[in-house]
């Protein structure tokens, strides 16, 4: 079965940038759109960025919307979310999720692949 996993979390300054990336070894991503979610503490999931299979097509929260950006290299497989000028808010677990579509929708009931997270924490 695909399994997902995400890499490059951490902790941040305010103002700072991380990327994430997301890949699925001994899978193709080819045929896969994907999309990062992102749960803080005490807070419900919600979709932060997805970017359809070729990487034509892309979706933003409007609260990361001109600070993240999303972007797909399929040649090597992996999918990055570049996050710049960082907030407390968007302290979260992330991950990344691959729906069986080549369409990219943000929405969560598409998604039917998920990984195991990776940790955020922007703080002072």
């Amino acid at each position: 079965q695909l399994q997902l996993v995400e890499s490059g979390g951490g902790l941040v300054q305010p103002g700072g940038s991380l990327r994430l990336s997301c890949a699925a070894p001994g899978f193709t991503l080819d045929y896969y759109a994907i999309g990062w979610f992102r749960q803080a503490p005490g807070k419900e999931r919600e979709g932060v960025s997805d970017i359809s299979s070729s990487g034509g097509s892309t979706n933003y929260a409007d609260s990361v919307k001109g600070r993240f950006t999303i972007s797909r290299d399929n040649a090597k497989n992996t999918v990055y979310l570049q996050m710049n000028s960082l907030k407390p808010e968007d302290t979260a677990i992330y991950f990344c999720a691959a729906a069986p579509s080549p369409l990219a929708t943000l929405r969560e009931d598409e998604y039917d692949y998920w990984g195991q997270g990776t940790q955020v924490t922007v703080s002072s």
